[in-house]
């Protein structure tokens, strides 16, 4: 066993390196994803629909190559939703003031019946006096003289409660802070509010500096523990957070609204905190303006836990990430990319492997513009003409497996001449051949003959051997094909009838297929593909992949068998061939104006206008093949009437094997000469 050198390569026990199938782990070679399989999937897609955005779109939400689609994020997401949902009641804070509120009146009545003496009746009497509501009877204490120190301590811990989680919702880092807050903590909160209210405003005129952002977090770092990078980052989290806090209010009814910001002025009673926080709010709402601050949808407000006012604005910022990410990954709405994707909220909520996933589908909708599969206009995203002849290079495989294997010569023709093209396949020399040699392979083929028999290709007959270096077994030639043009003119029903039947995606598959046959191994043939419904139309190979279905009635076939005659007349020396791929008897045709005229069932006079072209056709000594779809007995007369008129020939293939049907067709016609 040789030496293992790495995971690429080995030393066998000659020394010499031998390499091989990489094993190291995945290979660090591989592209991250197949973009030809991609403009494959979306191929189908286009070529059955015809709109390339809802394709990529499809793609996009399906996933590929094992990742999570755009589907799969939104459902996680989804989920996430409901959870927080159910996360708890955003009245809770509230029911916590209420809470502490019938405690310290508890603690204050057992004292009061336990003394004497009118004042402690009075005491009782302004207790029981005091308003229902939460905030209004907070306020009503404000100057009681408490005679239970329980009671005194319990209310005090309101006006803390309710300044540390308002604060704390503003600042992630706070809450260590404030747990046990003395006047040091809270004059360093303070100090911190107030240089970041400079550096915002410093900020906003365009004066800050990397320096001043850096000697602020090195002053108050422990207050943002989410870590920004730089000041922009540092608003962006500030602002997410004021943003939840008013949509957590909005969210409240009005009551509950009123009490609560009067709970919340209160505890703010510090005048220069209350000054800092209000200006902190306006450089925010100056700095992000266009920040969304409406309450969420499904709000958390049918859980059995009460939340606190952090925790509450905690659970609202989450609902609208999540509301936000959900709409992002939907792109539903008009001009959507992947770039609208918040991806650092992705990370936040499903971590780093969705955030991969989700790079990936962003890349490839980048690798497909990058290498000229799709281009983006005013219009929206458009395929390209290479991309058109990826989709029919694979129709064109597909169609070749389908086909019986043919032996050599069942469409090449053996006559030489400057025209013959070579096919890339070689074959054994047999006497008559004037095809060219390929001095390669017969080269190659004395080699290994005469390394069997154990001579070298420069021993002859000084050895004894044979005199002759090349045996006529040895011999190669390349095959190639006759070059003689044909001039091909595919006509394809687009009426919508194709379209609900099935047969819109087959027949687009099948004219590029025979598009790209033409345009890579018969250059020198002129193919034009005709469209017709109620008029005909000439395409481009792109213009029928994007063609859509449209809901127009009529079959004019006429229309288009005139345009095919047309092409056909500008090769007058090319083998003329008209293919026909339709679905129904024709039901329109020109006036002697050139205007369209549509009636159904159809009537003589569009059947005559239609077989004065066939004629036409035949005089001119054209091959017309119908390839007839569907059962339509109107149809099978038709086309029989027209495969008798002509010579031509009438195909009834099942729609999965029209492809197969047409190119076949089309090698056997163009070679059978005029």
């Amino acid at each position: 066993m040789g030496e293992q050198q790495g995971p690429g390569f080995h030393r066998d026990r000659h020394g010499r390196i031998r390499y091989g199938r990489w094993r190291g782990g995945p290979d660090p070679l591989k592209a991250p994803f197949d973009v030809r399989a991609a403009v494959d999937r979306l191929g189908r897609d286009v070529l059955n629909s015809g709109n390339i955005g809802d394709a990529l779109r499809d793609l996009l939400r399906r996933g590929t190559d094992g990742r999570s689609g755009l589907d799969s994020l939104a459902d996680k997401i989804r989920k996430l939703r409901e959870q927080a949902r159910r996360r708890g009641n955003l009245g809770g804070t509230l029911d916590q003031v209420r809470a502490a509120l019938d405690q310290a009146l508890a603690a204050e009545h057992e004292t009061l019946a336990g003394q004497d003496g009118m004042d402690a009746r009075m005491a009782e009497m302004e207790l029981d006096t005091i308003p229902d509501d939460v905030a209004g009877a907070v306020r009503s204490l404000e100057n009681y003289n408490w005679q239970s120190a329980e009671a005194r301590q319990t209310y005090e811990s309101i006006k803390d409660m309710l300044r540390q989680q308002v604060l704390d919702s503003q600042f992630n880092g706070l809450k260590q802070a404030l747990t046990n807050p003395d006047p040091e903590a809270m004059q360093r909160v303070k100090d911190m509010m107030a240089d970041l209210n400079q550096l915002l405003a410093a900020h906003a005129r365009n004066e800050d500096t990397p320096e001043q952002f850096a000697d602020f977090m090195n002053k108050h770092g422990e207050f943002f523990p989410d870590d920004p990078q730089n000041v922009e980052e540092l608003i962006d989290s500030l602002a997410r957070q004021q943003a939840a806090a008013e949509r957590m209010m909005n969210s409240l009814s009005a009551e509950q609204r009123r009490q609560l910001s009067e709970l919340i002025n209160d505890a703010l009673s510090d005048a220069d905190l209350a000054s800092e926080l209000a200006q902190l709010q306006d450089n925010l709402r100056a700095l992000r303006p266009g920040l969304d601050r409406r309450s969420p949808t499904g709000m958390p407000n049918q859980g059995e836990d009460g939340l606190g006012y952090g925790e509450a604005v905690s659970a609202v910022a989450d609902l609208a990430d999540l509301e936000a990410l959900e709409a992002q990954l939907s792109q539903n709405h008009p001009g959507a990319t992947l770039d609208d994707v918040d991806v650092d909220a992705l990370e936040r909520h499903l971590g780093d492997e969705a955030v991969r996933d989700f790079a990936q589908l962003r890349d490839l909708e980048r690798e497909l513009e990058q290498q000229g599969y799709l281009r983006r206009g005013d219009d929206g995203l458009r395929l390209t003409p290479k991309a058109v002849r990826r989709l029919g290079e694979t129709a064109l495989k597909r169609v070749f497996a389908e086909l019986e294997a043919r032996g050599a010569g069942d469409h090449a023709d053996r006559r030489t001449g400057s025209a013959d093209e070579p096919t890339g396949l070689t074959r054994q020399w047999t006497f008559g051949d004037e095809l060219p040699i390929d001095v390669p392979r017969t080269v190659g083929n004395a080699l290994r003959r005469r390394a069997t028999e154990g001579r070298s290709l420069r021993s002859g007959a000084r050895d004894g051997g044979p005199g002759r270096l090349l045996e006529v077994d040895d011999f190669e030639v390349t095959e190639t094909e006759r070059r003689t043009s044909a001039a091909v003119a595919l006509c394809v029903d687009l009426s919508f009838s194709m379209f609900a039947d099935g047969r819109w995606g087959p027949m687009k598959q099948t004219a590029l297929a025979l598009s790209h046959l033409v345009e890579t191994r018969f250059r020198q043939d002129a193919l034009e593909i005709i469209g017709f419904n109620l008029l005909g139309r000439r395409m481009s190979a792109v213009e029928l992949a994007e063609a859509e279905p449209e809901w127009v009635q009529g079959t004019n076939l006429q229309h288009a068998l005139m345009l095919a005659s047309r092409h056909l007349r500008r090769h007058p020396d090319a083998e003329p061939v008209v293919l026909v791929v339709t679905d129904g008897e024709p039901t329109a045709h020109l006036s002697e104006t050139g205007e369209p005229i549509f009636h159904w069932p159809t009537t003589p006079e569009a059947v005559r206008a239609t077989i004065a072209q066939v004629d036409s056709l035949a005089r001119y000594g054209a091959t017309l093949n119908t390839f007839m779809l569907g059962e339509d007995q109107g149809l099978a007369r038709f086309v029989d009437a027209i495969a008798r008129r002509c010579g031509g020939r009438v195909f009834t293939p099942d729609i999965g094997r029209l492809g197969e049907y047409v190119v076949a067709d089309y090698l056997r016609t163009r070679n059978r000469g005029r």
